[in-house]
């Protein structure tokens, strides 16, 4: 079949530029970081107060992109930690800094349990860092599968990362690979609402990949609600 010349440049130009995309998102190079926190249930408030400073002095630092403290609903003694990167050496020498040490150091008085730092790269995410919304439910879960069922996983995830946003309420949804277990994944989840969150949990796509996910899944699927310290 005929082509103009015209429409067969403009199909190359769309084409290089699709590319081009591509490459610079997998060549950003940015870090995720994921932790979880767990102290004693009576120092919750000590623990906040800790973690804050903490995300505080992190976001001062240089090639610090993005650092969340979420307080998980229902359990206020547990915490995680949502940190992004420039690079690697940046978190590197993030580790290194004063108030990262400091923090590790206070913390050990009041932990309930290691610890719990994720590396990850982002897999599916969007071009702009989720910004905090007041009242709103942040939603961090583990997904496991058997090292067969990674591919398969992988492919389920993408289809979420598509079908998600179209959920009344949807804020953000990032799904993140761990850097040492490519078989295990994070998701974030930002939703305005608890009506919203229960929709999407309703919604013939999530009850879908749910039920994809469970022949291969590595172990239960951990989701856990929080709300994000001011």
């Amino acid at each position: 079949m005929f082509m103009h010349p015209f429409i067969r440049l403009l199909f190359g130009l769309v084409a290089l530029m699709a590319a081009a995309v591509g490459t610079a998102r997998a060549q950003s190079g940015a870090l995720y970081v994921v932790t979880y926190v767990d102290v004693m249930p009576n120092a919750s408030d000590d623990g906040a107060t800790l973690l804050e400073r903490y995300r505080d002095a992190t976001r001062k630092q240089d090639g610090n992109l993005r650092a969340d403290v979420l307080q998980e609903i229902g359990r206020p003694n547990r915490f995680a930690l949502i940190e992004v990167w420039k690079d690697k050496a940046a978190f590197d020498a993030h580790g290194t800094a004063a108030s990262t040490t400091q923090f590790h150091d206070k913390l050990k008085a009041i932990q309930n349990a290691p610890y719990d730092e994720r590396i990850t790269n982002g897999l599916y995410v969007g071009s702009a860092m989720p910004k905090s919304h007041a009242g709103a439910i942040y939603v961090v879960t583990h997904v496991d599968v058997i090292p067969p069922g990674k591919d398969d996983c992988i492919a389920a995830l993408k289809v979420m990362s598509a079908d998600t946003p179209k959920d009344p309420g949807y804020i953000s949804y990032e799904v993140l690979q761990q850097a040492n277990r490519s078989n295990h994944f994070t998701v974030l989840e930002i939703w305005s609402n608890k009506k919203s969150l229960d929709g999407h949990a309703e919604a013939a796509h999530t009850r879908a990949f749910r039920e994809k996910l469970t022949p291969s899944a590595g172990a239960l699927y951990d989701e856990r609600f929080y709300k994000a310290l001011s």
